[in-house]
């Protein structure tokens, strides 16, 4: 299974290893930070998520997580889940929900998301 993992900050690094440990195939990406040992890194969004099984995001506001949603829209697979992990805006999280709810129903989408799913963090 690819997982793609957006936002390798505090909190993204760690998740991602242990997807790496647990023997997952993760491609990561972050604008800012240094690729963490063992996770392979991508040199943008959409290159991380494309073909992706899963994406999950792991941003520091909403403006981001809009952002990096917009981009891996057009190469994210038909089936993929985007869990989002991000704290974020209630206003921003119902959104990318909203947006991705109303591909699905969409006949004409042959490539998208299986679903979204909020699962905001916290220290």
């Amino acid at each position: 299974m690819k997982i793609a993992f957006i936002g390798l900050g505090n909190m993204g690094v760690p998740m991602a290893l242990n997807l790496v440990a647990a023997g997952f195939e993760v491609i990561g990406y972050d604008p800012i930070a240094d690729a963490p040992e063992g996770i392979e890194m991508a040199s943008s969004a959409q290159d991380a998520a494309f073909d992706a099984d899963a994406v999950i995001t792991m941003l520091p506001n909403g403006e981001i997580l809009r952002a990096v949603a917009a981009q891996i829209r057009s190469v994210t697979t038909r089936g993929a889940l985007h869990l989002d992990c991000s704290t974020v805006d209630v206003e921003s999280a119902r959104a990318e929900a909203n947006w991705q709810r109303s591909r699905e129903c969409s006949p004409s989408t042959r490539r998208f998301q299986a679903g979204y799913a909020a699962q905001p963090m916290a220290r």
